[in-house]
């Protein structure tokens, strides 16, 4: 018997997540999405908005969204430009 997270134990899943470009500019719907970075992190239709690590442990990015009819790639939103997102919703 687990006691939380995934009934399968795959809670604590890792991938390599590798940046293959940096700084996409990305219209989704109506939305446009600038400072993207394209990884082949396993991003899948309930399991995005994990972070993006980089090898000193960093978050430098949070993986948002695939393009299915591309081959499945991979994006992950720029921690800059998460930033500038969030100040909006932080008191001060």
């Amino acid at each position: 018997m687990l006691t939380g997270g995934s009934p399968l134990g795959l809670e604590n899943s890792v991938t390599a997540g590798i940046i293959s470009a940096k700084n996409r500019r990305l219209q989704v719907a109506k939305r446009m999405y600038e400072e993207i970075f394209q990884t082949d992190a396993a991003i899948n239709p309930g399991n995005s908005g994990g972070p993006l690590i980089n090898l000193n442990g960093e978050v430098v990015g949070l993986n948002a969204f695939i393009i299915q009819s591309s081959q499945c790639l991979g994006f992950a939103i720029g921690i800059d430009a998460l930033k500038m997102q969030l100040e909006q919703y932080v008191f001060k």
